[in-house]
């Protein structure tokens, strides 16, 4: 079985690799996926606050997305 990639790694990917060339002890490891969650986590906060603002939600619209089934339904 032939081990290609399927699709080419982008810019950050292709960085990464480059950084991670030498060992990375375990305990540094975790604290660089401590770093990056924690960067993603913080750019969703801030997505979810601008679509707050800018869509004016308040409490009743999350207890209305919260209460919507918006499941699809399966076929019997």
């Amino acid at each position: 079985m032939e081990n290609s990639l399927q699709t080419p790694l982008n810019q950050p990917q292709l960085e990464l690799l480059k950084m991670f060339s030498r060992e990375v002890d375990s305990e540094h490891w975790l604290e660089i996926k401590k770093i990056i969650v924690d960067y993603f986590a913080q750019k969703s906060i801030e997505g979810a606050n601008k679509t707050w603002d800018e869509q004016a939600w308040d409490d009743q619209k999350v207890d209305e997305i919260l209460n919507a089934h918006l499941r699809t339904p399966y076929r019997k």
